[in-house]
Formats: C-alpha cells, structure tokens, sequence
C-alpha cells in the first residue's frame, strides 16, 4: 500500500505534524517566559532540564508501558493529558510580575520546572508508542521514507512554523502561545482516536523488571544498537548543552527579539525539512555508515561556527546545517532499529535505547548554564556565552573519531 493511501498513516503523520507545532511553539515560548521572571543563566537552565529529565527518569518504564496496553490510547491520554498542563502554565502566567524579586523568581521558576517536568513525562510516553506503532501501520519497505515524512513535517511544524509563531503571539501576549499549544494537543488526540489500529495481542504480563532485563539483555546481544544509543547520548548531551544557553546568546550576542529568536530557529527547521526529504536518498547513495559519520562531522562543525560568530545569519546557516545532520542520523537510525527489533520488544528496546540517547539531556541543559555562570567571572559574558559551543564541539569531534575505529552497521 503507497503511503498517500495509507489512511492509518495519514492520521498518525498528522496527528505528528499538529502535535509538534505545539511542541515548537513550546520550545520558544518556554525558555522565553524564564527569561521574563529571571536573567539567571542557572535557572534558566533548570526549566530545560525540568524539561528534559523525564528521558533519564522514565524512558525504560514508559517502554515496558508501551509494550503493555493499547499504543493508540496511550498516544491520546498522553496528547489530553499535556492540554492539561499547558492550561495550568497558563493559570502560572497570569499570576507571575514581569521579572519578580529574585527571592520569588525563583520560586516561580520552580513552578515552571514543575509543569515542564509533567510535559516531558507525558511526551516520553507519547514519542515511545508514536515510534513504536509506526511498524504496524506501513510496510518495512517503506519505513524510511515514511520517517524521512514524518521527521520531515515534524521539523516543519516543530521547527519551522512553532518558534515564529511562538515570537508573534508572545509579542501580542504572553499567554497566546500556551493557548495555541493546549489546541494542537487537543486536535492531535482527536486524530490518534480515528486511527484503526491493527489489532495486536499484548504479552502476558510479568514483572516489570523481568520484562525490562528482557529488553536490556537484547540491547546487550546487539552492540550496534547499543553503540548507536550511547554515541546519540553524547551528541544529545552536546546539542541540548548548547541550545540550553542559545536564547541568551541570541538576545545578548545576536541582539535578537523573541520574533527574531523565533525566524532563527526556522533556519535550523528548515535544515530539517531538507534533511528528513533527502537523507534516505543520502543513506542509499552513501551508506548507513558512511551517513553517520557525515552527520557527526558537520554537526561539528556546526558548534564551532556558533562559537565564532556574532552574526545572526551565520548562526542560521549553523543552525541548518546541524538540523540537516540530525535529520539524516535520525532517519539512518530510526529505520535500521524499526526492522531490527522484533515487535513484541519494539517498546523496551526503544526505551532502553532512548534512556541512553534522550537521558543525558537534563545533564547537557544543566551544565551549560553552569558553564556560563563558571566562566563569567574570568572570561567575561560573551566569551562565557561561547563556551558551551566550544565544549560540545570538542564533545562531537571526539565522537566522531570514536566513530571512525570503531562502529560497524552489519
């Protein structure tokens, strides 16, 4: 079945493409709210590690959770669930002064921290059974293009569209951009409940840790696999290390708006798009292997032209070439899992392998507000502003060697 007459993935890219328009607009206008109540880069850093922390808490559960219950319901109660929370940072906003004593930042921040935190418990479950249902609604031969689609329009509308539309309605009202978010999860619940989702007998239950060692002692017979997971943890930890402290670099070295913040993100967005449209062409003319060690080197190369730079569009043009490599590892890597891995582990090996990829992201958001807080005081704020891209280019470089000896893809 061609995926254009794929009803079943129609819904599911969908319900993808509106989800992560509210997940784009949440990446601008969260970070941009912090900014309002504080001009700590260490609280600022909080909120995205509050953001980032349920990949390292929840990651293998959530995969022994998928693996359990209906995928479909899973996908909607997490999709109503968030509407919630975005509602309650609503309620949080209307209650908090612009840029309150310190004493109260901070515990505002905190409340912030709070509700990012539930969010990105949620969407831990919501991305695991996402990427675990895709299987059962196309064919294996068409598994690389229908990610390449669905990274594609996730970059569009997370990327793309979310972050300039974020800047728009944050300038017409703080609020406006969380009330938008709270209706993309609303109609992305809706469209993951029209979907016919095959019918699929779930694995007599067992003991969590019984089913999670199962997972692990599969992860641990196939070292590609767990190469791959860790050697994305390094990149995600670089990567989140230094978009964590991008919103100030962008306000104090660029000298952007939150409007102008958010037409910068789209040049990364559309690295995206153009990298989730050609990166199966790219795999099947280089090579998995060969793929991955592109995306490695130009990431690279991306943080240190940050690192150099005071002008806005060599920012943007780092920032596209970074999403374009991103794009085509994660369609390379994606794909090779989703054949590799029987069904009926899909859920807890993709866990296992998230846990080591996604959970060292609260670590990167953390230690790059600390990094810049550590060397302000010797190296001045727009060096100290720099360094984390520094560090994790010297982090991806390093991989990238690693990668060279010693990673094989059979």
């Amino acid at each position: 079945m061609l995926l254009a007459s794929n009803r079943n993935y129609r819904l599911l890219f969908s319900a993808s493409a509106i989800s992560n328009l509210g997940d784009g607009i949440s990446a601008l206008a969260f970070p941009w709210l912090a900014t309002l109540i504080t001009r700590d880069p260490g609280l600022i850093a909080l909120v995205a590690f509050a953001t980032r922390l349920p990949w390292l808490l929840f990651a293998i559960p959530a995969g022994v959770i998928t693996d359990r219950v209906d995928r479909k319901m899973l996908m909607m109660r997490a999709d109503l669930f968030r509407l919630l929370l975005t509602g309650a940072v609503i309620a949080l906003i209307l209650s908090v002064p612009s840029f309150p004593p310190e004493s109260d930042a901070a515990l505002y921040i905190l409340a912030l921290s709070a509700l990012a935190f539930l969010l990105g418990t949620a969407e831990v479950l919501r991305d695991n059974a996402a990427q675990t249902a895709l299987p059962s609604v196309v064919e294996k031969a068409q598994l690389e293009k229908a990610n390449g689609q669905i990274w594609s329009i996730e970059q569009i509308m997370g990327s793309f569209v979310g972050p300039p539309l974020a800047g728009l309605l944050i300038a017409f009202a703080v609020p406006a951009p969380f009330a938008v978010d709270a209706l993309t999860f609303g109609l992305a619940a809706w469209m993951i409940w029209c979907i016919a989702m095959p019918p699929r007998i779930a694995p007599a239950r067992r003991s969590l840790w019984v089913e999670t060692v199962e997972g692990a002692r599969w992860v641990w017979a196939h070292k590609t696999i767990l190469q791959l997971a860790i050697m994305l943890g390094l990149f995600n930890f670089a990567a989140i290390m230094a978009t964590t402290i991008l919103i100030l670099y962008s306000q104090e070295i660029l000298g952007l708006s939150a409007a102008g913040y958010g037409l910068l993100m789209t040049a990364g967005a559309l690295g995206g798009v153009i990298g989730g449209l050609v990166s199966p062409a790219i795999a099947t003319r280089l090579g998995r292997r060969l793929s991955l060690f592109v995306a490695m080197g130009v990431s690279t190369v991306h943080f240190f032209m940050i690192a150099v730079t005071a002008t806005p569009v060599v920012v943007a043009f780092a920032l596209f070439l970074e999403m374009l490599a991103a794009l085509l590892w994660n369609v390379v890597t994606v794909s090779y899992r989703q054949r590799l891995i029987p069904d009926d582990l899909l859920g807890r090996v993709n866990s296992i392998y998230r846990f080591f990829g996604w959970g060292t992201m609260p670590l990167g958001a953390l230690i790059g507000g600390w990094l810049v807080a550590w060397g302000e005081p010797d190296l001045g704020r727009d060096m100290a502003l720099r360094l984390p891209y520094v560090v994790a280019g010297a982090i991806t470089g390093l991989m990238l060697i690693y990668g060279l000896f010693r990673l094989r893809l059979a």
